[in-house]
């Protein structure tokens, strides 16, 4: 007969083992946090179009200044964290368009009225497709294409980076790989074992000698600050911390430290002269 302790026991495992198996089954669900809706373009965007290797067809928007991306410093692809969609980038890319720079902002398949459901192929073939779009364009210098990632978004631009170097990358909030993030969470769960979409960020790399510029804020409890310094000195990266920020803190998306400390690295990188 079972002691209230080994009744206690049982309960605690199998309590355990549901949590095991529904953060297997919905984990992509916990990953990916899509805002679905297609956003209405502001009048200051280009509406482009990017067709993937499995034959989505992805809307984006390219913000330039002037309007014309063949007079700015740079072009920055911008692949965002994991939620939302690219209109919540907009105030982003309007703060490094005004320091000189066209910025491309990407969303994922799955995200902003975009086809699809998103996985870590997905999100890196959906890159992919954003860097042959820039490519191909007359008025896009790609001797001068800079990657920005935020948070997930990291990841996608380090795996970009290893098949198709920048000429700098911005990396904002990153991690070593996606279950270090996890195991900060969810300390409880096999997190390495359990997860689908690793996101190896320092594994994509590993070869690739571009100048990197590492941005976190000294305030985060989603992307421990700890693990985008493990990321700065594995790849000896610039890293800017900023003061009080948390993660989803307008100080990593519009504050002035942040968008200085990208102008000026991009800027060095490509050779433009100071904004």
């Amino acid at each position: 007969m079972l002691t209230t302790l080994g009744r206690l026991v049982l309960v605690i495992g199998g309590a355990w083992l549901v949590l095991v198996v529904l953060a297997a089954v919905f984990q992509r669900g916990l990953i990916y946090l899509p805002d679905r809706a297609e956003p209405t373009p502001p009048d200051d965007v280009e509406v482009v179009r990017l067709v993937t290797e499995d034959d989505l067809e992805l809307a984006a928007w390219l913000l330039a200044p002037g309007g014309d991306p063949s007079t700015a410093a740079s072009t920055i692809l911008l692949a965002p964290g994991n939620a939302s969609n690219r209109a919540g980038r907009v105030p982003t890319a309007r703060g490094l368009v005004e320091r000189g720079h066209a910025v491309l902002l990407l969303d994922y398949r799955g995200y902003g009225g975009n086809p699809g459901r998103p996985d870590e192929a997905g999100l890196n073939a959906d890159a992919r497709a954003a860097r042959d779009h820039l490519d191909a364009r007359d008025d896009v210098d790609s001797e001068r294409l800079v990657y920005l990632g935020e948070s997930i978004g990291t990841a996608v631009v380090a795996a970009l980076a290893a098949e198709r170097p920048p000429a700098a990358l911005v990396l904002r909030s990153p991690f070593p790989e996606l279950a270090d993030v996890g195991r900060s969470a969810y300390p409880f769960l096999p997190i390495r074992t359990l997860l689908r979409d690793r996101h190896p960020t320092l594994e994509h790399l590993e070869g690739v000698e571009v100048p990197v510029l590492v941005v976190a804020g000294d305030n985060d409890r989603i992307v421990p600050t700890r693990l985008s310094r493990e990321v700065a000195e594995e790849v000896g990266a610039q890293m800017v911390e900023i003061a009080g920020a948390g993660h989803n803190d307008a100080a990593l998306f519009v504050g002035e430290e942040f968008l200085d400390a990208v102008d000026a690295h991009v800027r060095e990188a490509v050779g433009a002269d100071p904004g």
